[in-house]
C-alpha cells in the first residue's frame, strides 16, 4: 500500500489579485479563495444573524449560519439575546435541526443533554456517571459556547467569530444611518420580521449579488423584459387620469434612465459598506398613504415626519453579508454555500403602528422583485450565472473597474461620494475584501 503524502495547501497571493481599478476572475472561481474567504472574512467581520423580533419571546430560537459555521439566535427568561453555536457540549451533535421554534430548553437529540436558551448546562441523564472524573459541570466547556462577539443596533443584531476587533457601531459606520432611518418611519419606533421567509438557491459566487445592488449600470439593460415591459404595457392599456397600480410603481423605475441612477448617487464607506440614493431613488415616487402620514405627524410631528421621509435611498450593504432597503421595509441576507452556490433570503418587516397597506405594498414589493419565480429577480439571477459561468471560460484573466477612477469626492471620515455610474462600489468592496484577507493571514 502506497504511503500517504501530505501536501501542503497552494500559495496564493492575494494582494497580486487585487488592484485598484480590477480584480483578477480567479477571485470568482478559485475554491481556495472561497475557502480563505470563510476564514478571513466570514470568521473575522460583524455578521447579520437576524432581527431581535425574530425571537420576541423567551424560549423563541432562530437558527441561521456564520459562513460554514452552525449558529442560534435565543432569547432566555431574562429577555437577554444570545447567538450561541449550534453543537453540544458533550459529543458536538448539531443540537437545532428546525429553523426556529419555541421551547423551554435546548435538548440534544443524541444523548439528552439539557442546555438553558442562555447556553447553560441543566442536566444530564446518568450524571453519577460522572462523579470522580474530569468532567466538570461548573466548566464553561460544560456549556453551549457562545459566539465570540454579539452586538445589536436598533434590533438587527450582529455576531463576530472573532474575539477582537471594532465594535459593531464603529464598524457601521455612516451606514448605520440607514437603519435609525428604517426603524424611524415607524410611527411606534420600532421594526418585526413579518411573516416567513423567500430563500432561494443562485447558481454564482457571492459576490456577484453583493456587488449588483449598487451597480446603477445594470438596470436599464437587464431589467428591459420585465421593468421596460411592464413600463410600455402600462403606457398603452391604463387610463393615465386613473391611479397607478402599486405592481406598475415599483417595476417601473428598474428601466429609468442613466441620468436618473447617475443623480441618485453613491456613496460608500469604510469595511466595504455603501448605499445608493439619498435625495431620491426608485422608491421616490410611490403613492401617499394618508393614514399612514397622520400617524406618523402624530408620533413625530409635521417636521421631523418630513425630515424622515425626505431620505429616500436604494440597497444599503452591510459587507459582506446583508442589505436593508428602508423605503420599502425589506432585506437581504447572503449565505455562501460553495465558490460558484449562494443562498439569498428576503425578509419583509411591519412597521409597528403602521397600516396595514404598507405592509401589503412590502409584500408585493419582495413577491415582484426578489422572487425567483416573478419578474426582476429572475433577471438577475441569469446575469450572475452567466457571469460565474464567464469567468470559467478563458480568455480575459482582469475584470475592469475602471468608470470613473479617480474622480471619487472623499466627504471626510471614511466617506466618499461619486455619481451612481461609477464603479465606486466594486473599488470600495474589494478595497475592504484585500484588507480582511490580508489581514486575516498574520
Amino acid at each position: 500500500m502506497a504511503a500517504l503524502v501530505e501536501t501542503k495547501p497552494r500559495a496564493i497571493d492575494i494582494g497580486a489579485l487585487v488592484e485598484p481599478d480590477r480584480v483578477h476572475r480567479s477571485l470568482y472561481t478559485d475554491p481556495a479563495i472561497f475557502d480563505l474567504e470563510m476564514q478571513r472574512i466570514w470568521g473575522r467581520a460583524w455578521i447579520f444573524i437576524g432581527h431581535e423580533s425574530q425571537v420576541a419571546e423567551p424560549g423563541q430560537y432562530y437558527s441561521t449560519m456564520i459562513g460554514r459555521q452552525s449558529v442560534l439566535l435565543t432569547r432566555d427568561a431574562d429577555r437577554r439575546v444570545h447567538v450561541l453555536f449550534n453543537r453540544c457540549a458533550h459529543k458536538g451533535a448539531q443540537l437545532v435541526g428546525d429553523r426556529c421554534g419555541k421551547a423551554k430548553e435546548l435538548r440534544c437529540a443524541y444523548h439528552g443533554w439539557r442546555f438553558d436558551l442562555d447556553g447553560g448546562l441543566l442536566g444530564i441523564p446518568l450524571e453519577q456517571g460522572y462523579d470522580g472524573t474530569r468532567f466538570d459541570r461548573t466548566s464553561p466547556e460544560a456549556n453551549l459556547a457562545p459566539v465570540p462577539r454579539v452586538a445589536s443596533y436598533r434590533g438587527f443584531v450582529f455576531a463576530s467569530l472573532s474575539a477582537d476587533g471594532p465594535d459593531l457601531q464603529n464598524w457601521l459606520g455612516g451606514v448605520a444611518s440607514s437603519i435609525d432611518n428604517m426603524v424611524d418611519r415607524a410611527p411606534e419606533h420600532e421594526l418585526e420580521i413579518a411573516g416567513g421567509v423567500m430563500r432561494y438557491e443562485h447558481d454564482c459566487n457571492w459576490k456577484f449579488f453583493i456587488e449588483n445592488l449598487n451597480d446603477m449600470m445594470h438596470p436599464m439593460v437587464v431589467h428591459q423584459s420585465s421593468s421596460l415591459t411592464a413600463r410600455l404595457i402600462a403606457k398603452k392599456e391604463l387610463d393615465p387620469a386613473a391611479p397607478t397600480p402599486a405592481a406598475i410603481e415599483i417595476i417601473s423605475p428598474f428601466t429609468e434612465s442613466y441620468a436618473f441612477f447617475d443623480e441618485m448617487g453613491l456613496h460608500c464607506f469604510d469595511n466595504g459598506h455603501s448605499y445608493s440614493g439619498g435625495k431620491t431613488s426608485i422608491h421616490a415616487k410611490y403613492s401617499d398613504i394618508p393614514e399612514y402620514n397622520a400617524l406618523m405627524e402624530k408620533a413625530y410631528g409635521k417636521e421631523r415626519f418630513a425630515e424622515i421621509m425626505s431620505v429616500n435611498r436604494h440597497n444599503t450593504v452591510f459587507y459582506p453579508s446583508a442589505t436593508i432597503k428602508g423605503a420599502i421595509q425589506t432585506m437581504r441576507v447572503v449565505k455562501p454555500v460553495a465558490v460558484d452556490r449562494t443562498v439569498i433570503e428576503s425578509w419583509t418587516f411591519r412597521l409597528k403602528g403602521a397600516p396595514e397597506e404598507l405592509l401589503r405594498r412590502s409584500i408585493l414589493y419582495c413577491n415582484l422583485i426578489n422572487s425567483s419565480a416573478n419578474l426582476v429577480g429572475p433577471d438577475d439571477q441569469e446575469s450572475y450565472r452567466r457571469q460565474q459561468v464567464g469567468l470559467e471560460t478563458q480568455g480575459l484573466d482582469w475584470i475592469a473597474m475602471h468608470r470613473d477612477f479617480g474622480r471619487d469626492e472623499d466627504l471626510g471620515g471614511g466617506h466618499t461620494y461619486a455619481k451612481g455610474s461609477s464603479d465606486l462600489s466594486f473599488r470600495n468592496q474589494w478595497r475592504a475584501w484585500k484588507r480582511y484577507m490580508i489581514e486575516g493571514a498574520r
